[in-house]
């Protein structure tokens, strides 16, 4: 049986749940039974090995369980908490990194935050998302046929749909959609919704705030995946506004809903849409961000089909076939058996 450590309750809808969750099943799928733990668990089980998310919420755990079964493979996966902006100042303990027999990071660009001893042990596994089936909103003239995102414009009426799915924490920065939201001209038909849950007070006080003073902006509270995913669906577009991530599952979610995403520009997010990608703007530049929103609620130079065909191009990234073999090579690495 695989240990399966995370700050994240089994059921929690944050993030290191949902992946958590999908990692237990993926693991499962391999043929391994799976124990989900927000800790070490005191019961004197064996375990053929540790998977801990997070290095620095879960480092007790890794502690324990190297002390327990010395020879026992460990690995440790690295979230945007701990590896930015460094892992010096996350507070990230550089022994718990050495115990670990592999690591995983969630895109690309996470292998430059590791020195090169770290870097050799380390794995990019990108986080999958099974299909998510389309919801139009009423605003395009047709469905385009598959493989030509470019047929359909918007109407000049209607609302353009932007979606934030984003917890409110301040490292995700998440009222600046709203702030871009008020610098658009007076034409916009620009319509914010953002699902995430209060976990700072004072942010949520200024959502509340700003939800009810802010035509274009709307704060929904926390709401179930399933509730998440179908507002994105819907959506014309994902923002992610977010000062640092390791590999937003969110991003991984719009990709496989085919709706397009703007993002802050931030190595979590370059590590999966690529250092190309159109869509970025400034961490923190509202003015920015509102250019960005102008641009594509009016498909100015076909900035909206831009971002909608790149985003369709990377959506093999996210096939979770994709991630089950990230995960089955992994395993083979360590030696542990894998059903095929």
């Amino acid at each position: 049986m695989i240990l399966l450590t995370s700050p994240a309750a089994p059921d929690s809808v944050h993030g290191n749940g949902v992946t958590a969750r999908r990692w237990a099943d993926i693991l499962g799928e391999l043929g391994h039974r799976v124990r989900m733990s927000q800790g070490y668990p005191d019961d004197g089980a064996e375990y053929t090995a540790l998977v801990a998310l997070h290095a620095k919420k879960s480092a007790d755990a890794v502690r324990r369980f190297r002390a327990r079964q010395p020879d026992a493979p460990v690995v440790i996966a690295l979230t945007g908490t701990d590896l930015y902006p460094d892992l010096r100042s996350t507070g990230v303990d550089p022994a718990v990194l050495a115990t670990a027999d592999r690591l995983v990071v969630l895109q690309r660009t996470g292998l430059a935050q590791l020195e090169p001893a770290l870097r050799a042990r380390a794995r990019v596994i990108i986080q999958s998302v099974p299909p998510i089936p389309a919801r139009p909103p009423g605003r395009w003239r047709e469905t385009p046929p598959p493989g030509r995102w470019s047929e359909t414009r918007p109407r000049s009426t209607g609302t353009f749909d932007v979606a934030l799915l984003a917890h409110l924490r301040e490292v995700k920065d998440p009222l600046l959609v709203a702030a871009a939201a008020r610098l658009l001209p007076a034409s916009s038909t620009v319509r914010v919704r953002h699902l995430g849950a209060a976990m700072d007070e004072a942010i949520a006080a200024e959502a509340k705030a700003e939800s009810a003073g802010n035509p274009r902006y709307e704060w929904l509270g926390p709401r179930p995946r399933d509730e998440a995913l179908a507002l994105l669906a819907r959506s014309h577009l994902l923002v992610l506004t977010s000062r640092h991530e390791g590999g937003a599952n969110v991003v991984s979610e719009a990709l496989a809903a085919g709706v397009p995403v703007i993002s802050s520009h931030i190595p979590g997010s370059i590590g999966l849409l690529g250092e190309d990608y159109p869509g970025y703007f400034p961490v923190g530049d509202a003015s920015a961000l509102a250019g960005a929103l102008d641009a594509a609620e009016h498909d100015r130079d076909g900035y909206y089909d831009v971002l909608r065909n790149r985003c369709a191009a990377l959506r093999a990234i996210v096939e979770p076939a994709r991630e089950r073999q990230s995960w089955a090579d992994l395993l083979t690495e360590l030696g542990l058996p894998v059903t095929r």
